[in-house]
């Protein structure tokens, strides 16, 4: 009976040894972008310990404990997990929104939303914001991933967007507001739920005391407003009432921000009292259209497959059977070359811009459109690669007030750490296939 107690305890100490140990990681001797813009850390180790960044030097300054599982970072780049702040996980790349609406919202908490928040992780992309999504199923998988349920990128969710009026059929993932009270209303039922963060579009179709009491009463429960900036009025108004961050670069094929716009902008981003103005400009789903129709054998990557069966893979693949005739796309070649000038404009008005793709449009997939939209940004329109790296990591995080625990490679922070194979710093479009992913000190790959 003794020796059989005796071998019990004996076990359970080894178990919890082995488990401690495990708990415990390094990784060792890559170039270290710490998320702070800084000069890279050459050799560097950081140290894991449990959840969290435990300590951060290099081979030199650090002593790696013996008991720490090494992880090898010898010629990569490490740096803070990717941030993606413009991501619809109800979507995944489907060219007929109409048919999709009908047809898959049975699916989205169990199958369609886990599979683009695992195959976001597994792109590097360990936080992101989901913008726009029927309201029990983004708490639902948020949730599930916050506990450990199901793997995937911590997501900040807006659940559903609020606007004039939804779009016939639309109505559970797209609120009206018919008044001011209405939309206060609206407001509080999502901050009850536990949203993230509030989605207001079409804005400029509200009368400016709908639009008013929406961002005043989102303020009011510490919901930051994120706001559509397709149409020129959707700019002004948002302004004029403090929306937090706009989307898109929007104005059609229009070349350029008219002149009023810009200096509307100009005049927020001078006042420092209230801190940075934030722009999330989604542009590679656009600027990549023209590529990707004519060569598309990209589409036949077979990340985007990840967590989707059979029958949903071949329905995505017959909606794009033909690019070129996607009414979604009809004015993208005329819009294509307006980007860079649009987004040059913002960064010459003061703004800082945040990394966000739209992920989950037509042809644009959660295990792709992040790094697209960095490479769009540092190898097409000459944007600093550090730049573009702080504005997936650094200033998402400090955006959504969680900067003490995420965003940088920081003691102390969770460990949401990626590093991949060669110099992102020369070669942004290495993030195009990342060799670690670790978050909050789990190893996903």
């Amino acid at each position: 009976m003794w020796k059989s107690q005796l071998t019990f305890c004996f076990l359970l100490i080894t178990l919890c040894v082995f488990s401690q140990e495990n708990q415990l990681k390094a990784l060792v001797g890559g170039t270290l972008i710490d998320g702070y813009g800084s000069d890279p850390i050459k050799n560097s180790v950081v140290l894991i310990e449990g959840e969290r960044i435990k300590a951060v030097g290099t081979v030199e300054t650090l002593t790696v404990p013996a008991n720490a599982e090494v992880i090898s970072t010898e010629g990569m780049s490490v740096l803070p997990g990717l941030w993606d702040m413009h991501v619809h996980t109800m979507i995944n790349g489907h060219a007929d929104y109409g048919y999709w609406d009908k047809t898959y919202p049975p699916l989205f908490k169990d199958v369609i939303m886990p599979a683009s928040a695992h195959q976001l992780l597994l792109a590097g992309v360990t936080s992101a914001r989901d913008l726009g999504a029927p309201l029990e199923e983004s708490i639902a998988v948020r949730d599930a991933i916050n506990s450990g349920k199901i793997p995937g990128a911590t997501l900040y969710v807006s659940g559903p967007f609020i606007q004039h009026e939804p779009y016939p059929g639309t109505e559970d993932f797209r609120w009206g507001v018919s008044s001011p009270e209405d939309g206060r209303k609206k407001i509080r039922k999502l901050a009850s739920a536990g949203v993230d963060v509030i989605k207001l579009i079409d804005h400029d179709q509200m009368t400016m005391e709908e639009l008013s009491a929406v961002v005043d009463e989102a303020h009011k429960h510490n919901l930051k407003v994120v706001a559509h900036g397709h149409r020129p009025e959707e700019i002004r108004r948002g302004l004029e009432v403090g929306v937090d961050c706009f989307e898109h670069t929007g104005l059609s094929s229009a070349p350029s921000y008219p002149d009023d716009i810009i200096k509307l902008i100009e005049e927020r981003t001078a006042q420092m009292n209230k801190g940075p103005m934030f722009w999330c400009p989604t542009v590679e789903g656009l600027y990549n259209y023209e590529y990707l129709r004519d060569n598309q054998e990209a589409l036949d990557n077979d990340s985007w497959h990840l967590g989707l069966p059979d029958s949903v893979i071949t329905d995505i693949k017959n909606s794009f059977k033909h690019p070129d005739r996607l009414p979604y796309f009809q004015l993208t070649p005329s819009r294509r070359p307006t980007l860079q000038t649009k987004v040059q404009q913002l960064l010459d008005a003061g703004v800082v811009l945040l990394i966000g793709t739209d992920s989950g449009i037509p042809m644009k997939f959660h295990s792709q459109s992040t790094w697209n939209e960095l490479d769009v940004w540092v190898n097409e329109f000459g944007i600093d690669p550090m730049y573009a790296i702080r504005s997936a990591t650094y200033w998402p995080a400090l955006w959504m007030g969680v900067a003490d625990e995420v965003g940088t490679v920081t003691p102390g922070k969770y460990a949401d750490i990626i590093a991949v194979k060669g110099d992102v710093l020369r070669y942004i479009s290495l993030l195009q296939d990342v060799d670690v992913v670790v978050k909050h000190g789990k190893r996903y790959k």
